[in-house]
């Protein structure tokens, strides 16, 4: 969908709710409702390093901006689409010879647009970023306090020629901030990074089971081609089938809370009473805090309150020693609170479920990967009957649960789950965010389950450049399928690669489309198809995605050449040192 359509939702009068957003057009699940370039935004002080400043992923060897020294960017490229959001910051910074705080940057990046722009960007913003709200009005006295020091030191930072704004003025931009700011996650979706402002996201009203779910699109700066770039954005997602006329909703916190826990916290930091079917009739709130079922072994009143008393004692003591970094007493810690809790608490409990889910991150930091996958299997059995079933955070889940089980060694688990995870998150981020693209490799893993002996023989044929014709039934068969998944994964521009320590630059063919090599390395690379890879060893590639040192599966693929037959051709790359490819951008699909 193209940035800025807002053909799919209108604003409308959503009563005690205030303004919201509903469908204009009945909606299927995995469809954009639409998709939003923030207004402005900025990386968090503490990963100022380590993200890029303009696409927002996490990234090792960041170019830091030579003026203020404090902006980091992935290359020249990313640098230059930020520059304009970048510029007034570079020179203000360079004024007061600090950073200030993230709200601070993020301020004065908002009012610098609107100085340059207006608050109204685009034909398609159904709200001036002014027009938020800011309940600076409800904000507590310590909250009040802090307000206060981020207007003086925005007074320091702040220059705009001749224009000032009033203190009352940057207090309701901070405000909105409060409010409306939408947290940015890195390109994996492990990490929060940054905030930003997305005026017609703020827009859409909270439900604590909603029917769309948010997901950043980190867009893409490193294409070749700069016809081929795209900004970074949001994307509105449907979860399931939505009416036309139904309110389009999402939700503010994390639903595994209490109703009455996320009704606080609703109240705290977006100054609202959810009264959602969820709160209002505490669905899933008698699973949360579940006793264990045994058969005729029920545990006492006076046992679960123990267990529960304990879990809760025990994981300030697990974050305590997780902040100190001493891993194997939060080890030590989750084994004894997972011995008490035993047959006591259900395995959908909240407590238990939050220990499980620190034993197997902490268990597989540790390569304890038999154990980790232990629990991280338990824990997602959990997380299934309390989420919903398409909720980003359930799929990420899974996905992390299927790795750990693939480490560990059981193959079949980790197939499964990442499956399961991969249906979920189609819906949640769609087939070209980044991390449902990592786990296109089920693809080939499904092809590998259903016919295991024709995978291996197709696979030897490639990697010794042998002919497919001795393929029979089945194979013959499954030839086309396998060759379109595998394609899935090796889909990649490059512009230069390195043979045996000696660079090859690619020629443009426009009659083909294709960049080609010089024919003694025997290989093409497609910037209109897919790449043809196959050879010994395996390509170290530098992927924009996920940083250098990415390990690239090869030695799989075949080139359809163009008007000729598909898998005619097997072309390899012999050399006896792996290639490095040194500039590879992987296409959008």
């Amino acid at each position: 969908m193209t940035v800025g359509n807002m053909e799919s939702a209108e604003l409308f009068d959503a009563g005690k709710k205030g303004r919201g957003l509903r469908a204009t057009k009945e909606l299927n699940a995995g469809e954009v409702v639409f998709a939003e370039a923030s207004f402005s935004a900025v990386v968090f002080d503490s990963l100022a390093t380590q993200v890029c400043h303009s696409c927002f992923r996490h990234q090792a060897n960041l170019h830091r901006c030579a003026q203020c020294k404090f902006a980091h960017y992935c290359d020249r490229t990313c640098q230059t689409a930020c520059w304009d959001e970048h510029k007034q910051e570079c020179k203000a910074i360079k004024k007061i010879s600090k950073v200030p705080s993230e709200n601070v940057r993020l301020a004065a990046r908002v009012l610098w647009r609107m100085s340059k722009d207006t608050g109204i960007v685009s034909d398609s913003q159904l709200i001036s970023v002014d027009q938020l709200q800011d309940h600076v009005a409800d904000l507590p006295e310590e909250d009040l306090k802090q307000l206060k020091t981020d207007v003086h030191t925005f007074l320091e930072y702040w220059s705009y020629g001749r224009q000032q704004h009033s203190a009352d003025y940057i207090s309701h931009i901070f405000g909105i901030i409060k409010c409306n700011g939408f947290t940015l996650s890195d390109q994996r979706g492990l990490q929060a990074v940054g905030v930003g402002l997305f005026p017609n996201l703020c827009l859409v009203n909270h439900d604590c089971w909603p029917n769309c779910t948010v997901i950043l699109n980190h867009g893409n700066q490193a294409a070749l081609s700069s016809a081929l770039h795209s900004q970074r954005r949001i994307e509105l997602r449907a979860l399931g089938k939505i009416s036309e006329g139904q309110e389009l909703t999402v939700s503010y916190v994390d639903f595994l809370n209490l109703s009455a826990d996320r009704q606080r916290k609703l109240k705290e930091r977006f100054h609202f009473e959810c009264t959602c079917e969820h709160c209002s009739q505490h669905i899933k709130d008698d699973l949360m805090m579940a006793a264990a079922e045994g058969e005729g072994n029920k545990p006492s009143a006076d046992q679960v309150k123990e267990a529960t008393a304990f879990s809760k004692d025990c994981l300030e003591k697990i974050e305590r020693s997780r902040i100190e970094k001493d891993y194997h007493q939060v080890v030590k810690l989750c084994c004894e609170c997972l011995e008490k809790q035993g047959n006591v608490l259900a395995d959908t409990h909240l407590y238990k479920l939050r220990v499980l889910s620190v034993a197997s991150e902490v268990l597989s930091y540790l390569q304890s990967f038999p154990d980790a996958a232990d629990c991280a299997r338990r824990m997602v059995e959990g997380y299934t009957k309390l989420y919903h079933p398409s909720n980003a955070q359930l799929g990420m889940a899974i996905m992390r649960a299927g790795v750990i089980h693939w480490h560990a060694g059981q193959i079949e688990m980790g197939h499964s789950l990442i499956c399961k995870a991969y249906a979920i998150l189609l819906i949640t981020h769609g087939p070209n965010h980044a991390i449902t693209r990592d786990l296109e490799t089920e693809m080939e893993l499904k092809m590998f389950k259903k016919n295991e002996y024709e995978y291996h023989t197709m696979r030897e044929a490639a990697l010794k450049n042998q002919p497919m014709s001795h393929l029979t039934g089945a194979g013959l068969q499954a030839l086309p399928q396998l060759h379109e998944q595998l394609f899935t994964i090796t889909r990649w521009q490059v512009s230069q690669v390195v043979l045996g320590g000696q660079l090859h630059q690619p020629r443009a063919d426009e009659e083909n489309r294709i960049l080609r090599f010089d024919s003694h390395l025997g290989v093409d690379f497609g910037s209109d198809a897919d790449a043809v890879i196959a050879g010994d060893g395996e390509f170290v590639v530098q992927d924009p995605a996920g940083g250098i040192g990415t390990r690239l599966p090869t030695q799989l693929s075949w080139h359809p050449k163009a008007g000729g037959e598909t898998g005619s051709s097997i072309r390899c790359i012999t050399s006896s040192s792996s290639a490095l490819i040194t500039t590879a951008n992987r296409r959008a699909a």
